[in-house]
């Protein structure tokens, strides 16, 4: 028996944004799991902005999707078929299943698959919070910011993914933070998940709109989005403080490459450091951020938002663009058909 199943997958790399010519939507047949192995039938997919860099053919910190290949994306679903006796028929799962309605696993071999506990948070909320963008925005704070209670923080991108949870876990530490967004409805939202001040770039000037609010500058700035909101952070850091950073959004679809951080110099003044830094080097300490994560969103000490869009597979390639024009609040998910 096999199972038919709809994928997209890498037809050309972009230049730029990536338009229709980029994919190619395929079917293929998959068989019925082996032994050791389960079938999936993928739920909900992952949207976030690293995809864009996966389809440049250049050395990064994991391979680029190769042409004809199905897209890399992390995903929930539910064991459809089981030949694995921790994995039995019915299990709520998350793992990198790709592009793709359905997805044929190896538990032995495939560390991205993991079992999911919908009574604590629902699917979408595993590739969210709970998921990458969590532990992304934990180990990023903690570990590499250094964050202590009396800092105060500075969130780019503050509204997605994973500045949303990088504000909330510094406010619950009792740090000071302050969150850069896009637009009024969502500086409103950061505002009622508790962040100090929330900064319109869109309506506002970042760079002077800081030193209003910062007057003796930041301790952490977790920077997701670079070009001119790194500059504006770089102006305004503290004595030692930690630049984190963790993405640039601002540039990833950019056809040349952009001019560097013009006011890196404030590094040297302020005796200040910045350091990259990418999860998965923390693949052994996620069940830590789990356990606390899962336990802020039960008490109500975090909240936890998506932005889901239905569609199916299909509907990947304008959902990936949508995620760039900043259509999302919280977490933005496909849900699969």
């Amino acid at each position: 028996m096999t199972t038919a199943t709809t994928q997209v997958r890498l037809a050309r790399r972009p230049q730029g944004y990536p338009d229709a010519g980029t994919w190619a939507v395929t079917t293929a047949e998959l068989p019925d799991p082996t032994t050791g192995q389960v079938l999936v039938k993928v739920d909900h997919l992952s949207l976030d902005p690293a995809m864009r860099g996966w389809l440049n053919d250049a050395r990064s910190y994991i391979p680029p999707v190769g042409i004809g290949e199905v897209m890399r994306a992390q995903g929930t679903g539910t064991v459809l078929a089981s030949e694995h006796p921790a994995y039995p028929v019915g299990t709520a799962v998350t793992g990198l299943f790709g592009v793709s309605e359905h997805a044929l696993c190896t538990p032995a071999d495939d560390t991205s698959l993991a079992r999911i506990d919908t009574d604590l948070a629902p699917a979408p909320t595993w590739l969210g919070a709970l998921g990458m963008p969590g532990m992304t925005a934990y180990f990023g704070l903690l570990d590499v910011g250094k964050l202590a209670d009396d800092n105060t923080v500075l969130v780019s991108g503050a509204a997605g993914a994973v500045g949303s949870v990088v504000g909330q876990v510094a406010k619950a530490r009792g740090a000071r933070v302050i969150g850069i967004a896009g637009g009024p409805d969502k500086c409103a939202w950061l505002r009622e998940i508790g962040f100090d001040e929330a900064i319109d770039y869109k309506a506002e000037n970042p760079l002077k709109r800081l030193r209003e609010v910062a007057p003796d500058g930041v301790d952490v700035f977790f920077d997701n989005v670079g070009g001119e909101i790194l500059d504006a952070g770089l102006a305004n850091l503290a004595p030692r403080a930690r630049v984190v950073i963790c993405g640039a959004v601002a540039s990833y679809n950019a056809e040349k490459l952009p001019d560097g951080p013009r006011r890196y110099m404030s590094l040297l003044v302020f005796r200040a450091s910045m350091t990259g830094f990418v999860v998965f080097d923390y693949e052994d300490r996620y069940p830590e951020a789990v356990a606390e994560i899962g336990q802020m969103i039960t008490d109500g000490t975090l909240v936890a938002r998506e932005t889901i869009l239905d569609g199916g597979v299909q509907a990947f390639p304008d959902a990936l663009l949508g995620l760039f024009k900043g259509i999302n609040t919280g977490k933005l998910v496909l849900a699969i058909d």
